[in-house]
């Protein structure tokens, strides 16, 4: 059998390969239309879907996308941006200002090609009026550090944007809008991805209110206040702007994990697939899924060793330490205290965009001999994981993954090998 730790690199490497922009857009691009083609987009796979249209359209085209810094890829008519990921910034706001002037010069008899991904949230900070940029990201910074899920973030932001919950498709009316989205959220809902800029907004202004409540968050005042007012609500469904916009979505994190069941089918190792829409406290995730490798392990269910956990989702991180650490380090340091050191168990954790929260790696690798390693370099798992240093914890013990900018986004992978 493949050593599991070249094993389970194997199918992550797998499961980024098949949500790459050359492979998934192309089936969905259409015919021309009588008018101009306008190509706008936000999210980290953005650019290279960007580069992909270029390289397939029949004829000529134009436009702008904003991508995550350092995720920027070559092209000639389509201009690329590149901005904050998590954080906006001044030049996501001056994009995001620009695409949706270019939306709002749509004619008619013009197609405007809309290539959204994970990230294009943070990516179209433009507030709506009364807002200002360090408006956004103060709430931005706080939703982060909160626990809040991606749902909730979304929720609230598309509600402090004059561009997002479908108001960019509404501002290309009456023009035909085609969105290809790449999912990172659980449920592949499109209203939720990169807060749906081109998607009617069922959310409302007493939502957003409502889940900042729930965290605590009663800054800043004219954020309150804005939502408070509640002036312009987003487009609804049925809303006759958003009557010529269409969506396809054309990788999701349930195609990554078929992927990489597929390699493991190839290595002999069974596959469970136990769900791609995976919520929660990064650490206590760990606790749950800790359990059932280690019912594999004794009783061999829900299947006999070899057999690996495959699962996708998006966890959340409650931040109460002052350590290092996305959700992904945060989750496989929970693991492996829960298994503590089991000799059979082995897992991988990573965002398949090759980012864990703003760190410079995708995740981590956790092996039986992890944390004998760590006490040998004197580190503590159980005091790291109280200070939300994930990082800090696998930087001591060589178990980062570092894959650099993978140019998409289909959320989180984890992968837990139980050997035989």
């Amino acid at each position: 059998m493949t050593d599991p730790q070249t094993l389970l690199r194997s199918m992550f490497d797998a499961a980024v390969a098949s949500a790459q922009p050359d492979i998934c857009v192309p089936p969905h691009l259409p015919d021309p239309p009588a008018g101009r083609t306008i190509v706008l987009g936000a999210g980290k796979a953005s650019a290279a879907m960007a580069r992909t249209v270029e390289q397939r359209w029949p004829g000529e085209l134009h436009g702008l996308v904003v991508t995550q810094y350092g995720y920027g890829v070559d092209c000639d008519a389509i201009e690329i941006v590149e901005a904050s990921h998590p954080v906006p910034d001044s030049a996501g706001k001056d994009a995001a200002e620009r695409i949706l002037a270019l939306a709002g010069a749509a004619g008619p008899d013009d197609l405007v090609l809309c290539l959204i991904s994970g990230g294009g949230s943070a990516l179209m900070p433009l507030p709506a009026d009364g807002l200002s940029l360090a408006d956004k990201q103060a709430v931005n910074k706080a939703l982060l550090r909160s626990g809040a899920n991606i749902g909730e973030m979304n929720c609230v932001r598309k509600h402090l944007s004059a561009i997002k919950g479908g108001r960019l498709a509404a501002a290309a009316a009456p023009a035909r809008v085609l969105t290809l989205m790449i999912s990172d959220v659980p449920g592949d809902d499109p209203a939720t991805i990169a807060s749906g800029p081109t998607v009617p907004d069922p959310t409302t202004f007493a939502d957003a209110r409502s889940i900042l409540e729930k965290y605590g968050i009663a800054e800043p005042v004219a954020v309150l206040d804005h939502l408070e007012a509640a002036a312009d609500e987003t487009p609804k469904p049925g809303d006759p702007r958003l009557a010529s916009a269409e969506t396809r979505m054309i990788a999701a994190p349930q195609m990554a994990l078929q992927a990489a069941a597929t390699v493991a089918e190839a290595a002999g190792v069974t596959p469970v697939i136990l769900g791609d829409a995976i919520e929660g406290e990064a650490r206590e995730v760990a606790k749950v899924f800790a359990g059932i490798a280690q019912q594999v392990a004794r009783h061999g269910h829900p299947a006999a060793a070899p057999a690996v956990l495959l699962s996708g989702g998006e966890t959340t991180v409650t931040v109460r330490g002052k350590g290092r650490g996305g959700r992904n380090a945060e989750f496989l340091l929970a693991l492996a205290v829960a298994l503590d050191g089991h000799p059979g168990i082995h897992a991988l954790a990573a965002d398949t965009d090759g980012v864990d929260g703003s760190e410079d790696n995708a995740g981590a690798l956790l092996t039986p001999e992890t944390l004998s390693r760590a006490e040998t370099a004197g580190v503590d798992a159980k005091a790291r994981l109280a200070d939300n240093d994930g990082y800090g914890f696998f930087d001591a013990v060589d178990g980062l993954i570092k894959t650099g900018p993978t140019l998409t986004n289909v959320n989180d992978f984890r992968a837990i090998f139980v050997a035989s």
